[in-house]
């Protein structure tokens, strides 16, 4: 059975992009939706850019199990990968994708994680807080910002001089290496 993800994106787009070059071609998984609530999101330019799908739905529609629920269904979607991402996943979609909805979190969670825990707000609290490593964290979605079980953490070391624009390039370079690869890895085991 081919598996079609959606991937659900509020900003540039750097690990949607990633997914959907890693899954063109793939005989067993694809990309066929990318979902924003940020109609100005690049993200969607670059999916469009290379052929995929893409909607934009408000935090209003996208609670709207009525709106998204069809959407998901039009687009053959049994797994969804949240890319940086910043709405909370309405309950009506954890109970329909049960351990289908993974997210990427730059950090190594339980650490920094949590609301306003995104983006650069977490590499200046990472930086702030002296860390001598940080990395990435790839987790099942739940009911709890940033606290569904962990599937995998990738670690890279800092240096005293490293800078939150520093902190975040060694952040995104993990994300491109592994973001893919594990939700292979997940959905291959469904």
């Amino acid at each position: 059975m081919k598996h079609h993800i959606a991937i659900f994106v509020s900003g540039s787009g750097t690990n949607c992009e990633n997914i959907i070059r890693y899954f063109a071609g793939h005989a067993d998984t694809d990309v066929t939706l990318v979902v924003s609530n940020k109609a100005d999101a690049y993200a969607l330019v670059r999916a469009e850019r290379l052929g995929v799908p893409t909607a934009i739905m408000p935090k209003s529609d996208f609670n709207d199990e009525a709106k998204l629920m069809p959407l998901l269904r039009e687009h053959h979607c049994d797994f969804i990968v949240l890319a940086g991402f910043l709405l909370m996943v309405p309950d009506f979609l954890l109970r329909a994708f049960p351990r289908r909805i993974v997210n990427i979190h730059p950090s190594l969670l339980p650490k920094y994680g949590g609301k306003g825990m995104w983006g650069h707000h977490v590499h200046e609290a990472v930086k702030a807080a002296g860390e001598t490593e940080t990395g990435i964290t790839v987790h099942y979605v739940s009911e709890v910002c940033d606290g569904g079980e962990i599937i995998a953490q990738f670690h890279t070391p800092l240096s005293p001089t490293d800078t939150p624009d520093d902190i975040a390039a060694k952040v995104h370079l993990l994300e491109q290496a592994h973001f893919p690869a594990v939700i292979e890895e997940v959905i291959s085991q469904l």
